[in-house]
């Protein structure tokens, strides 16, 4: 570790709560080391709600609690751009809502919960697309619409990163490196997760190829890794509830020490970037579902979220990328001595 992180270690809180209550969240974040989380799902009292429906009393329960535990928000993780770009049945459960009113209600309110929690991102996606038609027929509608998603995080002082994930349009690196281009605004970022693109059937070289395609507009990245049970092709759809075989980053076949070898490398270029967009440096964002995923969220558990940390964190000291974890000077601090 260095005394100054190159990169800020944060990770989805609910993946570490065996039943997303609040202080299941954060005691287990605190007591890995993570002062950085970012919020999903969460159960303040009232039952568990996506941060898109907290009320602003349960917002302020939350920010009560973030000092307790010594805490901040590093993500809001929303479903944004997890909707249907047409109005037509294509055998999935995926919901259409018209744009003009998904963009003034669930892109404001996602606008509304990153101010109100005190972070500069919020994490979406790029649309699901007809299923079993290719992606890159629906370019047109889909720069469009998250050209529009980027001015209005704009207008809040946001930025909006696109995670890489299969069956939406923007499932590839190079799509999704494509989608960055056409949009070309400042408020737009992509989001790198290699575990996204190895289920698909990428090979770990391809794994590699896809985040170089996405580096020119890189935000951050999320840490998960695959191995596949056995040998498969690439798929052009992926059952995102049967996906079970996640693994910490030291254990999968993705290639995250060639990835995060090369990351190092690209580091100054990328905090240069998104600390002009007011954001505290790079993160580094654990999504791990190492007890199993889905399409709108994984569990790990709190043993599940420490084991997958501290695979990360054995990559990133043999790649030489330093970061921070609480120590007793932050609880010194902490406590006023």
């Amino acid at each position: 570790m260095t005394a100054a992180p190159d990169v800020i270690l944060s990770g989805f809180a609910d993946e570490a709560a065996n039943n997303k209550t609040i202080i299941e969240q954060f005691a287990a974040m605190a007591a890995i080391g993570l002062q950085y989380f970012s919020i999903r799902f969460i159960d303040v009292g009232n039952g568990i709600k996506n941060v898109m429906d907290l009320t602003e009393d349960e917002i302020k329960i939350i920010k009560e609690k973030q000092a307790e535990y010594g805490l901040k928000v590093a993500t809001i993780g929303s479903p944004i751009g997890k909707v249907k770009l047409l109005d037509q049945e294509d055998g999935t459960s995926n919901k259409y809502i018209p744009f003009e009113e998904y963009l003034e209600k669930d892109v404001k309110t996602a606008c509304d919960r990153a101010n109100a929690l005190e972070t500069k991102l919020i994490r979406g996606f790029s649309f699901y697309h007809p299923k079993d038609t290719p992606a890159e027929n629906y370019l047109a509608q889909t720069v469009d619409q998250l050209g529009k998603i980027a001015e209005v995080c704009d207008a809040a002082g946001l930025t909006f990163g696109l995670e890489v994930e299969a069956n939406l349009v923007g499932q590839t690196g190079k799509i999704l490196a494509e989608i960055h281009r056409q949009v070309n605004h400042p408020a737009l970022v992509t989001v790198f997760d290699a575990a996204n693109l190895h289920c698909q059937g990428f090979t770990p070289i391809e794994v590699f190829e896809e985040y170089e395609a996405m580096k020119p507009g890189l935000g951050w990245i999320h840490i998960k890794d695959y191995q596949h049970p056995r040998h498969v092709g690439r798929t052009r759809h992926v059952d995102e509830e049967a996906i079970w075989n996640f693994v910490p980053a030291d254990m999968g076949t993705s290639g995250h020490e060639w990835i995060l070898r090369d990351f190092h490398d690209f580091l100054p270029t990328l905090a240069a970037r998104v600390t002009a967009r007011d954001i505290p440096g790079v993160f580094v964002d654990l999504e791990p579902h190492v007890k199993g995923g889905g399409q709108f969220g994984g569990f790990s558990g709190p043993d599940g979220m420490g084991v997958a940390l501290r695979g990360l964190c054995n990559v990133l000291d043999f790649v030489g990328i330093g970061y921070h974890l609480r120590d007793f000077e932050d609880i010194r601090a902490a406590r006023g001595r």
